[in-house]
């Protein structure tokens, strides 16, 4: 039986591959090979990114919360404490949002998280 290459099939599927690498740099956009190593780069770069944006965000929104509770005299850790024991169900991210943009709104959770504590107010 006679050898079959499938050169249209090849072709079509190498022009795919180098269609998705427009825009790279060099021969990484021209050469399928090339191309291809870069694409399989990309995309484990972008799936491994996909996971890392989630930690980055909760990182910077502890940050946020944390800074914002010490302008209220309550470290981070109590401020989550007292927020848990007096019932509030707020995540991260509104809390982070209200730090930032709404001082008044925070301010009033940090007084219901110190007084589910019963921890009270600094001098000052």
């Amino acid at each position: 039986m006679p050898r079959v290459k499938g050169g249209p099939y090849t072709r079509r599927r190498h022009r795919k591959i180098v269609k998705l690498a427009k825009g790279y740099w060099g021969a990484r956009h021209r050469w399928f090979r090339m191309a291809n190593q870069s694409l399989l780069k990309a995309w484990s770069h972008a799936y491994r990114g996909r996971r890392l944006k989630k930690r980055d965000f909760r990182r910077l929104w502890i940050t946020r919360i944390n800074a914002a509770a010490r302008m209220h005299g309550m470290s981070y850790s109590q401020l989550m404490s007292g927020l848990s024991r007096a019932g509030v169900a707020i995540n991260r991210k509104m809390l982070a949002d209200l730090a930032v943009h709404d001082d008044q709104a925070f301010g009033q959770l940090v007084e219901a998280a110190r007084q589910a504590l019963a921890v009270p107010a600094p001098a000052g």
